[in-house]
């Protein structure tokens, strides 16, 4: 039986694979090129230009009974074969005659049946071929990493010199990194690189026992790896064509796809970025990114929100001048955090109208504090105040009173945060009583991604980039993203969550981004470090159909803004970023509108937040004008303009409509006072009620809270 499946077994043409196919990456619907993927870095030597401790370094390697074998591990293939039986993980290639033949001629799937036609063909190749010949054509063929093919091209990428002048420290190392050239490199992570030194030393240690080497030589060498080339990437990763492709082979890796098929695996890969979308990012950020500080990197990240698509980034810099991805790293993202407590606390039963403490400081039992800063230390902006007023102006205060209001608020919030989309690793996630204050380390990706969960009415996608893979040779679909999707949070909840973000941008801390001329929601953020420096400041919003983070962070991301960039709050350069960014996305695109809110009103799980009621008018026998209270806290700066929010009790323009009409002896509406009608007096503050009479209305001036 083995005889005759022998004899029927011929040998085929080589694979094309031999020639190694240039794996190609496409914008989204396959326009247009964004890069390729090692376009066959080979060039084939004869045997005699290989030195031969080269050579002996490789059987030391691969197969230390080269020079006898006859091609095949006999032991190797009974291991597959019992592995198979017992549905384990089928064996790879053993001996280097036959991973040979499984490059040349042969595909590079793991079964039984194609192990057992590499044994055949390896028992024929030896018959056909020299041991020289063999080894010749696997230096030639055999993948080394960083995109090399070759023993030539390895040495050069390595080393820098050709193959001729490898000496026995190079040749032990290029010989180590064919055990697995994508996990072994060097240049992956300290991790990597301390694995490869092990398995450098098992290959010097092999060429002593062989006799390559002699034992004092192998002593000198062993422990310590030859002095490696630096990696430096070309021309065609410039700008932000690196990041690109850097995160689409990442994705890939992810997906199972291994290096060698990424690298010369004739892949068709149709990413979800678009260039409109990659060159908006690039472009508002260049807009309004301020010249002359070189420590200074914007990034910016924008996904589709009914698919969690990737649209487009701006890493922070040019790939050549640094690989750091500041969309994909990411800092702390400061109060741009605060809606996952919102949405959390409407959940738990409180609306938005039910108020917290904000007056400052906020003093936990402990006698640890928590403040309002802004125009000095101590900023109040009244006893109580509601949800909206608390998101609008970015309070701290009302923010850890909400937290420490839930039960197991700390808890709940990390657990919706993750829901939305912000990753359970997430370096600083803790749940605890500052959790909405935003410390956790956050990339831009995953703020819009989340922030896209809320304005997909709380359904989530997980982010991603490659939307499919064929071969080119047979145009077979290889990958095709799914689109998966899971409820994070209620329907009702994400609608009045996303009522509050609109009030940020239609009368708080994101009023900047009204220059986008269409609906939009957001959150500034600006995060502190202990001391009190300030290292990132962000704006992270949405339309009803893309989600866009903007974050602003200094050198390494440890170093400070303030006194660096002036301002330096989420409410300037980065919500005038995003606004610059999100004209160009939606350039085009149909305007829609929001949702309404949904008012959701349960039972509130603490007391004592109930919403503020002013009390009515005294009777007056003639026509009164109410004046709000002055108090001794000025206004941060001028009113702007607003919206009728009947809904939530605040005072509306004149054109708004009545939605209570009086059931008593009308008074006159009052001249003044409130969002929309500020008092030439300075305002007061509604008597501690956020949203009533006399709340004043602040926006940046210069010098807003840097909890924003």
């Amino acid at each position: 039986m083995f005889y005759i499946a022998y004899r029927a077994t011929d040998i085929p043409s080589e694979n094309a694979a031999f020639q190694a196919q240039t794996t190609k990456v496409y914008y989204a619907g396959g326009k247009g090129e964004i890069g390729q993927f090692a376009t066959q870095n080979r060039e084939s030597i004869p045997l005699a230009d290989v030195p031969k401790v080269m050579q002996d370094a490789v059987v030391a390697a691969e197969d230390r009974t080269f020079w006898t074998n006859k091609g095949i591990d006999p032991k190797g293939i009974i291991r597959a074969a019992f592995s198979n039986a017992k549905g384990g993980a089928t064996q790879g290639a053993s001996t280097i005659t036959q991973q040979y033949v499984k490059i040349l001629y042969l595909s590079q799937e793991r079964t039984f049946k194609r192990k057992i036609k590499e044994a055949f063909l390896s028992l024929k190749i030896q018959q056909k071929k020299s041991k020289s010949e063999i080894l010749e054509g696997y230096l030639n063929t055999i993948y080394f990493g960083r995109g090399a093919y070759g023993i030539q091209a390895a040495a050069n990428a390595y080393f820098g010199i050709p193959a001729k002048k490898l000496d026995a420290s190079q040749s032990a190392m290029l010989a180590a990194v064919l055990n697995s050239p994508n996990y072994l490199s060097p240049d992956r992570s300290d991790t990597a690189r301390e694995a490869l030194l092990r398995r450098y030393d098992y290959v010097v240690s092999g060429m002593a026992s062989m006799g390559a080497i002699p034992q004092s030589q192998a002593a000198e060498i062993a422990g310590k790896l030859p002095e490696i080339k630096k990696q430096v990437a070309d021309n065609s990763y410039g700008g932000q064509r690196g990041f690109m492709l850097d995160m689409v082979k990442k994705e890939l890796e992810h997906l199972g796809f291994d290096e060698a098929q990424i690298e010369a695996g004739g892949l068709r890969v149709t990413t979800t970025l678009t260039k409109k979308a990659m060159d908006a990012a690039e472009a508002g950020v260049t807009e309004q990114k301020p010249e002359g500080l070189p420590q200074l990197h914007a990034s910016a990240a924008t996904v589709d929100v009914k698919t969690g698509a990737l649209l487009g980034f701006y890493a922070g810099q040019d790939f050549l001048k640094s690989q750091l991805n500041w969309a994909a790293i990411g800092d702390a993202p400061g109060s741009s955090f605060k809606p996952f407590a919102l949405a959390t606390g409407l959940e738990a039963g409180f609306s938005l109208k039910d108020t917290f403490q904000g007056s400052s400081p906020y003093r936990f039992p402990d006698g640890s504090t928590v403040k309002n800063e802004g125009q000095g230390d101590g900023h109040s902006y009244g006893a109580k105040i509601d949800l909206v007023k608390a998101t609008q102006e970015s309070v701290n205060t009302a923010y850890v009173d909400l937290t420490q209001s839930i039960p197991d608020g700390p808890d709940k919030i990390k657990d919706t945060a993750i829901k939305m989309g912000i990753p359970a690793d997430t370096k600083g996630l803790d749940a605890n009583a500052r959790i909405a204050l935003g410390s956790a380390t956050v990339s831009p990706i995953n703020m819009a991604n989340a922030y896209a969960t809320i304005a997909n009415a709380g359904v989530h996608h997980n982010w991603f980039i490659v939307s499919k893979v064929t071969q080119a040779s047979t145009g077979k679909v290889l990958y095709s993203a799914p689109l998966k999707t899971d409820r994070a949070i209620p329907e009702d909840i994400a609608a009045d969550t996303s009522y509050a973000l609109q009030q940020v941008v239609k009368g708080g801390t994101g009023v900047g981004a009204q220059g986008l001329g269409r609906p939009a929601a957001g959150k500034t953020g600006t995060a502190t470090k202990t001391g009190g420096q300030v290292i990132t400041s962000w704006f992270v919003g949405y339309t009803p159909q893309v989600a866009t983070a903007v974050m602003y962070v200094r050198g390494d991301g440890q170093k400070t803004l303030e006194g660096y960039l002036n301002p330096f709050y989420g409410a300037t350069y980065p919500t005038r970023t995003w606004t610059a960014i999100m004209k160009r996305d939606m350039d085009g695109v149909p305007v829609e509108e929001f949702p309404p809110p949904a008012n959701v009103d349960g039972e509130a799980p603490d007391s004592g937040h109930a919403p503020y009621t002013p009390p009515p008018p005294k009777p007056s026998k003639t026509k009164t004008t109410i004046i709000p209270p002055a108090t001794s806290q000025a206004p941060q700066e001028p009113v702007l303009n607003g919206v009728c929010d009947p809904a939530y009790g605040f005072p509306t323009d004149p054109d708004c409509p009545n939605p209570n009409p009086p059931t008593q002896s009308p008074t006159d509406t009052p001249t003044c006072g409130g969002i929309l009608n500020p008092c030439t007096t300075p305002p007061g503050n509604g008597g501690g009620g956020g949203g009533g009479p006399g709340g004043g209305r602040i926006a940046y001036d210069g010098s807003y809270a840097r909890q924003e």
